[in-house]
């Protein structure tokens, strides 16, 4: 079921980034950084969640994909010399070693301003709208923080990852709350994502403990050690489970499936 997500996801990120109208290279751009194979496991955990909650899946699926379009443009440009200089990503180079840094820097500025575009277009649900846009601003600020860090406290990195990471996964299920027409949940599933995204943030540190130890970089591993860190994810984890633990169906179950998965993923 979860693959049934993504492939609606996929589906739609493809109608939506045709580019009508836009510079041609700007729109090959875009969508080479948008469609380049993620798992897209943001609009998954909307889509999901908003169906547990009863929400049409026709209108969420806009949201999904403004979603994935702010996650992807973060993407690019993290990518950027002046950021990461990362010169490959997902198996194939990054959007500015295509097109050349000028380009990227604009794909991503065009993805940013599509998906700000596509939730205009959406009558109603403008909680759900505000809680995208405010998780797009709020993961530039967790960039900034690891940009310009100085601080290695505890409180330093929770905070840095809780904006930078969690923002778009809090955004994903409080949206989805919303959409749902169940606002008096929205707090507690804002508090669901970034508890998911913690999960993601830790999972991912692991993957890259032996890099990140030898750049000195604060992450969860490196603060905590390994077991440390395992023990941080696997409390996540029956946290997550626990908000759902009330919930029942398949799309229920899917959510539950893939927090789990985000436990024990490999890449």
């Amino acid at each position: 079921m979860m693959e049934s997500y993504r492939a609606h996801a996929e589906a739609a990120l493809k109608a939506y980034s045709a580019g009508e109208g836009l510079a041609p290279i700007l729109a090959e751009s875009m969508r080479y950084g948008l469609l380049d194979g993620g798992k897209r496991i943001r609009p998954c955990l909307l889509l999901c969640t908003a169906e547990m909650l009863g929400a049409d899946p026709e209108t969420t699926l806009p949201f999904a994909c403004a979603l994935e379009m702010i996650h992807c443009y973060s993407l690019i440009h993290d990518d950027l010399p002046a950021m990461d200089n990362d010169d490959s990503r997902r198996g194939k180079p990054s959007t500015h070693k295509q097109f050349g840094e000028a380009n990227g820097i604009l794909a991503g500025d065009g993805l940013l301003t599509a998906a700000a575009l596509l939730l205009s277009k959406q009558p109603g649900h403008d909680a759900a709208k505000t809680a995208i846009l405010s998780a797009a601003l709020d993961m530039v600020s967790g960039q900034s923080y690891d940009l310009n860090a100085s601080d290695r406290s505890e409180a330093f990195l929770r905070e840095l990852h809780r904006q930078k990471t969690g923002a778009l996964f809090r955004a994903a299920t409080e949206a989805a709350a919303n959409l749902a027409d169940r606002n008096d949940l929205m707090p507690a599933f804002a508090a669901l994502g970034e508890t998911i995204g913690m999960l993601f943030q830790i999972t991912d540190d692991l993957l890259d403990a032996e890099r990140d130890r030898a750049e000195d970089k604060l992450t969860f591993v490196t603060f905590y050690g390994e077991d440390g860190a395992r023990a941080f994810a696997a409390e996540a984890e029956r946290s997550a489970l626990a908000t759902l633990a009330d919930f029942d169906g398949a799309a229920a179950d899917e959510l539950r499936q893939l927090i789990r998965a985000l436990t024990c993923r490999t890449e």
